[in-house]
């Protein structure tokens, strides 16, 4: 077998010592680390736990000053833990591809963490382990809109705002000072077609949602449909205006909303929380619902 094989098959922690760079770093790693998680882009994958295995390597920049035995100074073997099960609690995913995005740039969030190696295995999909690996540095993750995190302003538009002919004005306005808006939207006029199974029916209000996210893109140009979290985190952190289309988001949650997607105003809600919004402003003749974690107001 050649070198080049041989390295392409060794554990991260040697093709990091074998791919270092001039500046001297320490390495903590995180080895045969096994969890079972609900992951997978075939539909036979769906709602079925299978084991990954996760080894991970993490430069770091040694501490200049004497440690002192003190581990508020040192980047925590927890952290790598913390950020696999962070990522997995966060959404279903399709690919093992994004779940390593993830939590590579998780792990660089550290402040000494240089460069991270991720390597993630399906240990129950055939007779071998079948995974991917992914090497990110610090400089190769995307920063936080000027270096803060973004607080996006929420707005759900009843269908009577979305058709309203103040409609530009009142987008002028939500634009004017936010960080970036988010507008989510409810079912459209008439009865969407039914099924008599929930997990159907869930997901064709879900996709009757989604049409009347797009007769709002019709209405403004601004208005760009966007599906998913990495869509969305890329608006906010560039200032845009976007519209929600909910079903991927919704479908893939670990921990998702719990009520009937015809409940609008709380899938608004719940997003809001998961976006840690500064508001969520309720366009048209619509009640404020109690209990919310994030500030919410009643516009008319």
């Amino acid at each position: 077998m050649s070198s080049d094989i041989v390295q392409a098959f060794a554990h991260p922690e040697e093709r990091s010592i074998a791919s270092a760079p001039a500046d001297p770093r320490d390495r903590i790693s995180l080895r045969d680390h096994i969890v079972t998680a609900d992951i997978g882009a075939f539909q036979q994958e769906r709602g079925h736990g299978q084991r990954l295995q996760f080894n991970i390597v993490v430069e770091v920049r040694p501490v200049a000053a004497p440690l002192e035995d003190d581990v508020d100074r040192i980047l925590s073997y927890d952290r790598i833990t913390e950020a696999v099960a962070a990522e997995l609690a966060a959404e279903r995913l399709n690919l093992l591809e994004t779940l390593a995005e993830r939590v590579a740039e998780r792990i660089l969030a550290a402040p000494q963490a240089m460069r991270v190696f991720v390597r993630i295995e399906k240990l129950d999909r055939g007779p071998g382990a079948l995974g991917v690996e992914i090497v990110r540095s610090r400089a190769s993750v995307p920063v936080q809109a000027a270096g803060e995190a973004v607080h996006p302003v929420l707005a759900y538009l009843s269908n009577e705002t979305i058709a309203a002919p103040d409609l530009s004005a009142r987008l002028d306005a939500l634009e004017a000072g936010a960080a970036a808006v988010v507008l989510v939207v409810g079912m459209p006029e008439g009865t969407p077609p039914q099924s008599a199974q929930g997990p159907t029916q869930r997901r064709i209000d879900l996709l009757a949602i989604e049409q009347n996210a797009w007769v709002l893109a019709g209405r403004d140009p601004r208005c760009v449909v966007v599906s998913s979290r990495t869509e969305l985190d890329w608006a906010m952190k560039h200032g845009k205006t976007v519209v929600w289309a909910p079903s991927k988001i919704v479908l893939d949650a670990v921990d998702g909303p719990k009520g009937s997607p015809r409940d609008a105003v709380a899938l608004a809600v719940w997003l809001a929380e998961q976006l840690a919004a500064d508001r969520l402003e309720l366009h048209g003749n619509i009640a404020a619902p109690a209990g919310s974690r994030v500030k919410v107001l009643a516009q008319r």
